[in-house]
């Protein structure tokens, strides 16, 4: 997949049509032989998957064993044959039995018209939001849940959610005067949750920026009478500065940067420095370019991703700031699925 080919219109970013249409089609045609042994190597994969997944005792070897073997194909072929592939395990027998777990089922159904909504990471999280949706799956969909949401990707949600609100309330036991804290693509803000600064009144405000309304209506529900403001904005509406927001001491996006290509966040990236105070910090995060999850998410979940390095993530901020001005890092998540770029202002 050439990711930087992958259009976007600053609203609704990347979906899975998208980013097949961005693969170069000349690779398939170079490489005929590539896929068509690609093909017969998946059909069998599929086929011993299936049948383990047909006595639900092997449930987590089934799943386990898919996760491996679409990861190995996904790091082995040219992106442009990886892309034939999809639709091939996407409409195998094997699907509706994985989309019996409703992490599975809600991430390819897209219900709220895109990928990695704020009701995908209630999955990841246990949300007790989700809870009635688990206990109605088959127990076979339990099972697959059981192994999906705690994959090394999904562990590594859970990690950034945390760090999230380590981020909070340190900065807000810094700014004694009231921190005031921005969140792009806020989803439900569960990190707020977690917090002690919000739950202990010792934040300024912290603006929450969706584009989805009913994100931006849950986090209303849910932080009223808090320093949380939700918003409904999208990246498009903050790039042309039609919020009129302010500055900020902490601005982060945890989950907006997969989907955004290099063009894109590094223009979004100039934008939050510029709306940093003095001695502000910025943070984005980004799924690893390595991590093993990716092949069964962009099948069975239909789950599109731009996965970054650690030298993509530099790219990105040495494209974006002035080093006599800001502070850069960039860092791993314990089990390294997620890095993250900072970038503090002097």
């Amino acid at each position: 997949m050439n990711q930087q080919r992958a259009p976007i219109d600053g609203e609704t970013l990347i979906t899975p049509d998208l980013i097949a249409a961005s693969a170069d089609a000349s690779g398939v045609a170079g490489n005929r032989k590539s896929l068509v042994d690609a093909e017969a190597t998946l059909a069998l994969a599929l086929g011993v998957a299936l049948d383990r997944l047909k006595n639900e005792g092997h449930v987590e070897q089934a799943v386990g064993y898919l996760f491996r073997t679409l990861h190995e194909m996904r790091t082995r072929l040219l992106p442009a044959v990886w892309q034939q592939l999809i639709p091939l395990v996407q409409n195998h027998p094997v699907s509706a039995y994985l989309h019996q777990d409703p992490f599975t089922s809600w991430s390819f159904e897209k219900p709220r018209g895109y990928s990695g909504d704020a009701k995908l990471l209630d999955f990841i999280y246990g949300h007790p939001s989700v809870t009635p949706l688990v206990a109605a799956a088959t127990p076979l969909g339990r099972a697959v849940y059981n192994y999906t949401s705690n994959a090394p990707a999904a562990a590594a949600v859970r990690e950034r959610r945390d760090l999230l609100t380590q981020y909070v309330d340190r900065v807000a036991a810094q700014r004694k005067g009231g921190a005031e804290i921005l969140a792009i693509a806020g989803g439900h803000l569960r990190e707020g949750e977690c917090s002690s600064a919000l739950q202990e009144r010792r934040l300024g405000r912290w603006v929450a920026l969706d584009q989805d309304p009913l994100s931006v209506g849950s986090m209303v529900q849910d932080y009223a009478g808090t320093a949380v403001e939700a918003v409904n904005g999208s990246v498009k509406g903050l790039l042309g500065e039609v919020y009129r927001l302010g500055h900020f001491d902490f601005i982060y996006a945890a989950g907006l940067y997969d989907y955004l290509p290099q063009a894109a966040a590094v223009r979004l990236t100039q934008t939050c420095l510029n709306m940093l105070k003095p001695g502000g910090l910025f943070l984005f995060a980004n799924f690893n370019s390595d991590i093993s999850d990716d092949g069964y998410m962009e099948t069975f979940m239909n789950w599109p991703l731009l996965l970054r390095s650690k030298k993509d993530m530099w790219d990105i901020i040495n494209a974006s700031m002035d080093v006599d001005v800001y502070e850069p890092n960039v860092f791993f998540g314990e089990n390294r699925n997620i890095i993250y770029g900072t970038c503090q202002k002097r």
